[in-house]
């Protein structure tokens, strides 16, 4: 073999080994079919969303998931498809993505840049948004900016606009969107906090009860559901306003079109159907005119 024939079967095979990930996603549905079982992957504790309770795995994405597993069922021919529920760390459901090691995500989580190295998404099933937890006696200063009203009646000045958000202590899950959300926008006002990070709910919640901090900022419909859920909370509320919003989805493996068009075919037929309404009002509440609206758009043609 001449040096010039080597390298280009050198080439030949480099390409191959970097294609292989690729070529390993594109054959899900044939690899569901063999095995005539689907792994679906989830992250515990994250009711409305997902949660198990011993042998039990329920929430709003368990349950998207398993009409979109009779929608796989149904278009292999398959007599029975066994569904294999697998519970993941938050921090590492993209890493267990990336590795092929689940065939859908049935947590929704919102889209990044930094998510698609390693997963791909389905069309949206719940629109996201940043809300805040706070004590009912907290400083009426801080409730009228958090609110959205003015801090101050006198002259508008930026100084006095960001009066009410300054010196106080805020609470964010540990790293994520709302952590950069509130660095950023405490940069942007040139306000002076202090933000504590934490790793769960009890924690963000206890700091907020307990008056070590004053605001726990996080996705609204957690801390409704935690409101809901737990007790020795009468002295808590999130507020009505909602400051960021963003679309999340349900995790597929990158690098497979048939199977993510399949997934998106069912979730746009429970749409359609309304049956995706109604698993929305079961588990998250009766949706609005603008989650209403969202659903038509969510839903491919």
């Amino acid at each position: 073999m001449t040096p010039k024939s080597l390298k280009s079967t050198v080439y030949m095979l480099l390409c191959l080994l970097l294609a292989l990930p690729l070529l390993a996603a594109a054959d899900t549905l044939e690899r569901v079919r063999n095995s005539a079982s689907i792994t679906l992957a989830f992250v515990p504790d994250v009711a409305p969303f997902s949660s198990q309770q011993g042998e039990q795995v329920s929430g709003y994405g368990i349950e998207l998931c398993r009409r979109i597993a009779q929608r796989i069922q149904t278009e292999l021919g398959a007599s029975e498809l066994k569904l294999n529920f697998l519970a993941v760390e938050d921090a590492q459901k993209l890493a267990l993505m990336g590795e092929g090691k689940a065939d859908l995500l049935c947590t929704p989580s919102p889209e990044s840049l930094a998510a698609r190295r390693q997963m791909s998404f389905s069309v949206p099933v719940y629109t996201a948004g940043l809300g805040v937890l706070v004590r009912e006696d907290a400083p009426q200063t801080l409730l009228a900016v958090l609110s959205g009203q003015p801090a101050h009646s006198g002259p508008t000045w930026r100084a006095t606009i960001n009066r009410g958000l300054a010196q106080h202590t805020y609470v964010s899950m540990a790293g994520g969107v709302t952590q950069a959300w509130i660095l950023d926008k405490v940069r942007r006002l040139g306000v002076v906090v202090q933000l504590l990070t934490v790793e769960d709910y009890d924690q963000g919640v206890e700091l907020i009860s307990s008056g070590q901090a004053d605001a726990f900022f996080s996705e609204r419909m957690f801390l409704e559901h935690y409101l809901k859920t737990h007790g020795g909370t009468e002295q808590l509320q999130v507020l009505p306003r909602i400051f960021e919003s963003v679309p999340v989805a349900l995790g597929v493996p990158r690098g497979d079109e048939d199977f993510r068009l399949l997934i998106d075919t069912a979730l746009s037929e429970l749409y359609r159907s309304g049956e995706l309404e109604r698993l929305y009002s079961e588990h998250l509440g009766k949706p609005g005119e603008a989650e209403k609206a969202l659903f038509k758009v969510y839903a491919l043609p």
